[in-house]
């Protein structure tokens, strides 16, 4: 069994990403500029915003915090979205979700400039990755796809079985998977909460992806020895040996599958780091060699 660590390829991405921008700077170029948004004060927000501020710092990027009280108005956060649009000093810019319920999310992703969305949400940037364009692809899918690339998955030919259907992760992790690509050229089958006998689908899978966000979900007996398997899940469950109360736990049931696998990831420190590791590509790409310029 192999360890996919997540935590020490995002170190080796962002040390070559701080390289290349130490090159651009040295040239006299302005380094690259991310923006991020962050709405009210949820916890898990603000770790995430804290953690993507700590890359900016760790690739070299300049990096801006704007922030609101949950009490913002829609039309109050749609004017400064337009104002990072119209703002060239600013290559890329996020708006970090999940946002309070009297704020339609939709209306404030399809507000961002699909040139600065380098969080992927921008239905042209999905649009334009469902049939291989260059765009900005969904960070956590794209980081998955860093891992399978650099750690030699093999997936030319193999049966990837997607669990969860989101928007972030589900969705575009389909697309990349079947799409002519290494990796890629994968037969998926997705699986959600309406998909009958998912333990039988799983068995037959020589790549697994769960993003179900349910604890645990795959256990040993739905893999079949030799799989990959990615898991995104994070759930915060009790654990009260910790100083905080809580632990991240994985869709997997990772003690009991790890045996029986050619490649997993751990949760924490598999997929998690690579998710924020993208989003600095994807500025990176903003800034240098943007697709829509």
């Amino acid at each position: 069994m192999t360890l996919i660590d997540g935590k020490k390829t995002a170190a080796e991405i962002k040390q070559e990403i701080a390289t290349e921008v130490a090159e651009m700077t040295a040239r006299g170029e302005r380094a690259p500029h991310l923006a991020a948004i962050l709405v009210g004060h949820d916890g898990g927000s603000e770790t995430y915003v804290a953690n993507k501020v700590k890359a900016c710092g760790e690739c070299g990027f300049t990096s801006s915090l704007i922030r609101f009280e949950d009490d913002v108005t829609e039309e109050t956060l749609l004017k400064e979205i337009k104002r990072l649009n119209e703002d060239d000093t600013v290559d890329g810019f996020i708006v970090q979700l999940p946002l309070p319920r009297h704020i339609n999310e939709q209306n404030i992703i399809r507000a961002i400039d699909p040139a600065k969305d380098v969080d992927g949400f921008h239905p042209i940037n999905v649009g334009r990755m469902s049939i291989g364009l260059p765009g900005f692809v969904s960070a956590t899918p794209a980081g998955i796809m860093q891992l399978l690339k650099r750690y030699g998955v093999e997936t030319k030919g193999k049966h990837a079985v997607v669990l969860g259907r989101s928007n972030i992760v589900g969705k575009p992790m389909v697309t990349l998977l079947m799409q002519k690509s290494n990796p890629g050229n994968c037969t998926v089958t997705v699986c959600h909460s309406a998909t009958p006998n998912i333990k039988d689908i799983c068995r037959n899978a020589d790549i697994i992806v769960a993003a179900l966000g349910q604890p645990g979900f795959v256990t040993e007996d739905m893999v079949k020895p030799g799989a990959t398997i990615i898991d995104v899940g994070t759930t915060r469950v009790a654990d009260a040996t910790r100083k905080s109360g809580w632990r991240l736990r994985g869709d997997v049931d990772f003690e009991n599958v790890a045996k029986k696998c050619e490649f997993i990831t751990p949760v924490p420190g598999g997929v998690g780091p690579m998710t924020i590791c993208s989003l600095m590509i994807n500025t990176l790409h903003a800034r240098k060699d943007n697709p829509y310029k």
